[in-house]
């Protein structure tokens, strides 16, 4: 019966699949695991084949997408085959739906490696249903307050499934990343070395964060991306090493080339993007590529054929304007602080647009200003920005207060507690900058795109 009933599962979440695929690749990753799980609740313990010492779980806060991609290119670069969830999909019933994609008809897995993204609350989860010997983790972060609570609990998660078994590939330079470095069996470090867009945080504002094992405040050498860097504890000592067993250095942003300093020697490698978070994506994914033994020239191949998922920032056209919106996961100040930066980096004359708000997860929604006063806006206030617009139904003049503590003229700055479309693209419409980027939360990115389409030549100052 439970043969039986895995094979049906499999059959169905293959046909959906299949009739997904069909109808629009882009959508439903989910749905053909929802489907077999709900079938055959140990679908995923009944495929046959999985190694664990070739079972990848990457997991973390930030950049997990990015770096499982890239692993996998590196991994296809050299010839190896690998199941991989490159749509994202985290949860339990998106491993199983890339599990029943990479099985044959009888269920056994056809590719030699497994490579998954796993959500960091639910990796002890899908531990059990599907042991990995391989453990990469980004780093541990504040996000999502409202599901997570403290980075301490997903830490606390994360180490969980840690064991002397696992190899594991920390982020020397991330506090609470590092610190699951004792439990290992094998341990490897990634980090990167002191590039021309490392920064410092000097100002009154400045936020740090508790040591994972005593508690006092984490002092930072210096910033790579935001709170992450050469570190040190005031307390108990506790500390990033000097020399990580696999380090990004000579990073030239203007020839787009690095060079890793590795077990295997130092290799010189290109890399696509400028922002500087990507360059623990590519030094995590390195670590992992050469440990499975891959050959350093397909690697370097694979460096020069990665191309990311999804893009960076989409455009509405609202009236005479284009809006650049930079995508970024919400609830999470990291992410904000390389959306800052990257807006700052543009010296034209611009019009920043920041749309903090209520936070619609699950009841009690909340709302909060904190991920402001983590970020450093000062650079963002001192790039020519020739006006601020702080809108939102919530904490519009708390964003607006945040700006003004970074310096901001409050001359400059318009204050807008409403979420109503019209008005805020009316008042934008008032100012004469043609470069102007928005943040804020997805949905109210969604809400103002579909009302400037619907309204295409009302919204430059009035009705036409």
């Amino acid at each position: 019966m439970g043969k039986f009933r895995f094979l049906l599962a499999l059959a169905a979440g293959k046909g959906m699949a299949w009739a997904i695929n069909l109808i629009d690749p882009s959508r439903g990753s989910n749905f053909p695991g929802e489907l077999a799980l709900k079938l055959d609740p140990d679908f995923i313990r009944h495929i046959r084949g999985p190694q664990r010492e070739k079972t990848i779980f990457v997991t973390g806060t930030n950049g997990k997408s990015t770096t499982t991609n890239l692993i996998a290119t590196l991994f296809r670069a050299a010839g190896r085959s690998a199941a991989v969830n490159l749509e994202g999909a985290n949860l339990k019933a998106g491993v199983a739906a890339t599990l029943l994609k990479n099985a044959t008809l009888g269920g056994k897995l056809k590719t030699e490696y497994i490579i998954m993204e796993t959500d960091e609350r639910y990796l002890p989860i899908i531990q059990q249903e599907l042991p990995c010997g391989q453990l990469l983790v980004t780093n541990i972060q504040k996000d999502q307050v409202q599901r997570n609570g403290e980075p301490d609990l997903i830490r606390r998660k994360i180490s969980s499934v840690i064991g002397p078994e696992t190899r594991l590939y920390v982020n020397n330079e991330e506090p609470n990343c590092a610190a699951l470095a004792e439990k290992a069996g094998k341990l490897l470090r990634y980090g990167v070395e002191k590039h021309e867009k490392s920064f410092s945080k000097p100002g009154f504002y400045t936020v740090t964060m508790p040591c994972p094992h005593c508690g006092a405040a984490i002092h930072f050498e210096h910033y790579n991306i935001d709170n992450v860097g050469p570190f040190r504890c005031s307390g108990c000592g506790f500390s990033s090493v000097q020399q990580p067993e696999y380090s990004l250095q000579k990073i030239n942003y203007w020839e787009h080339s690095a060079s890793l300093q590795s077990p295997q020697g130092e290799i010189d490698l290109p890399f696509k993007y400028d922002a500087a978070y990507f360059l623990y994506c590519y030094a995590a994914a390195l670590a992992v590529a050469l440990e499975n033994d891959l050959p350093v020239e397909k690697v370097i191949q694979g460096c020069g054929e990665f191309v990311n998922i999804g893009g960076r920032m989409e455009d509405i056209r609202a009236g005479e304007k284009t809006i650049h919106y930079l995508r970024m996961k919400q609830e999470n100040p990291e992410t904000l602080q390389s959306a800052l930066d990257y807006i700052a980096a543009d010296p034209r004359p611009k019009i920043f647009m920041l749309g903090l708000d209520e936070l619609t997860d699950f009841h009690p929604h909340y709302t909060n200003t904190f991920y402001a006063f983590d970020c450093d806006l000062e650079k963002l206030v001192q790039s020519n920005v020739e006006r601020f617009i702080c809108f939102s139904g919530t904490v519009s003049y708390d964003a607006a207060l945040r700006l003004v503590y970074a310096g901001a003229d409050p001359e400059r700055i318009s204050v807008l507690p409403t979420n109503d479309d019209k008005t805020i693209l009316d008042e934008l419409a008032r100012w004469d900058a043609d470069t102007v980027y928005l943040i804020t939360w997805l949905h109210k990115f969604y809400d103002l795109s579909k009302y400037a389409r619907s309204h295409q030549g009302q919204t430059a100052g009035g009705e036409k």
